[in-house]
């Protein structure tokens, strides 16, 4: 019997390719499994699980054990908080003092 002996480079680059197979069909589901959910967020799965019992992320719990998450509402609570650029804060400050004039 023939043996095969691979690299460590060459297995890297197969563990890359299924993690980016793994990833792109994880972007056509919308509803998302707790390892999915934990995959899409980056979060470690232990700061994941407190994030839902502490009721901070939007996620489902149809049948009192497992936990589902909704692709979009993920994403939307990942955005849910922007921070303004420098650039914004200095356009909204202009803004503010020219209303500020042209009201007296």
């Amino acid at each position: 019997m023939d043996t095969i002996t691979i690299s460590l480079q060459e297995l890297q680059a197969i563990h890359s390719k299924l993690d980016n197979l793994e990833i792109s069909m994880l972007a056509s589901k919308t509803v998302l499994t707790f390892d999915e959910a934990a995959l899409l967020t980056g979060f470690s799965k232990s700061y994941l699980y407190k994030l839902t019992s502490a009721g901070i992320i939007p996620h489902s719990k149809p049948l009192g054990k497992h936990l589902f998450f909704d692709r979009a509402q993920v994403q939307a609570w990942l955005l849910g908080k922007p921070i303004k650029t420098l650039a914004e804060i200095k356009m909204d400050a202009g803004n503010y003092v020219t209303l500020k004039k042209s009201a007296k």
